[in-house]
């Protein structure tokens, strides 16, 4: 059954909440660059996640972890420059929360201030409660991040998916109650089984946004290199190509050199 959905000039953390209980479904994409993200905001995405993924696809690292604050930083600006309806998510990376919630308040601030993004996301649950219950105090709207939470690769030593066993799961229903217990606006659920996340979201009144988690929860959020198929070698069960742009691309590229070899380019009307 589909639902109305309300024309929002521009999305703020509110309407999110207002999109869950009205059963509207919320829309999430990343974007790391200007261009990237005016075409995101356009098409009229409801959420921009400036993700520490950045640290994969636009730097080439293996992880996430690499990728440093100054640099998401960067990237955050150069997408909130872009925006105009969109609510700009932006992740607090490895290193800069999780050991010290004083540390953690100073760059949320950082990106804040510096970035002009409209909220931050961090990963886990109870551990770094204090580092979220500071930022929140400072009036910094928080998003959480369960499940599959890539900053620990090295502890789980594995991108499976996540909570499959009763203990685990229970600590992540746990962990999202106290999420929205302590005032976050949302969480994000990643690669864990489609009955759990359902549960979860059925368990809290902020929007739980899924990645590889099923239908039931929420909303979506996709990698937009992944989702537009920029990248050919990330195959996951969850993601959707909706286009095959490493084909269309290298094929145009290849194009162009040759025509620039065969003097075929530039012709008579393109020169002044």
């Amino acid at each position: 059954m589909s639902v109305a959905k309300k024309d929002y000039k521009r999305i703020t953390t509110k309407s999110l909440i207002e999109m869950k209980s009205n059963g509207e479904k919320i829309s999430m994409l990343t974007a790391y660059d200007y261009t990237m993200a005016k075409i995101v905001d356009t098409a009229g995405v409801d959420v921009i996640l400036v993700g520490d993924s950045a640290s994969n696809v636009m730097a080439g690292h293996e992880t996430t972890l690499p990728i440093t604050l100054d640099q998401m930083i960067y990237h955050a600006s150069s997408v909130v420059r872009a925006v105009e309806r969109a609510l700009v998510v932006v992740d607090l990376p490895f290193g800069s929360y999780q050991s010290d919630p004083k540390e953690a308040l100073r760059s949320a601030i950082r990106i804040m201030k510096e970035s002009g993004g409209h909220a931050v996301k961090l990963e886990g649950g109870k551990e770094i409660k204090e580092s979220i219950k500071k930022i929140l105090n400072a009036g910094i709207p928080v998003m959480g991040h369960l499940g599959l939470t890539p900053q620990s690769i090295y502890k789980f030593g594995t991108y499976s998916v996540r909570a499959k066993e009763d203990e685990e799961a229970e600590k992540l229903i746990e962990d999202a109650k106290m999420l929205e217990k302590i005032g976050c606006f949302g969480v994000v659920l990643e690669k864990i089984p489609a009955d759990l996340a359902k549960k979860v979201a059925e368990s809290i009144s902020i929007p739980v946004i899924g990645i590889g988690a099923g239908g039931a929860v929420d909303g979506q959020v996709l990698v937009i290199h992944d989702m537009l198929g920029m990248n050919n070698e990330f195959s996951p069960r969850f993601l959707r190509r909706y286009l095959n742009l490493y084909e269309q691309m290298t094929t145009a590229i290849g194009q162009y050199a040759a025509d620039v070899k065969s003097s075929d380019f530039p012709n008579e009307k393109e020169q002044y």
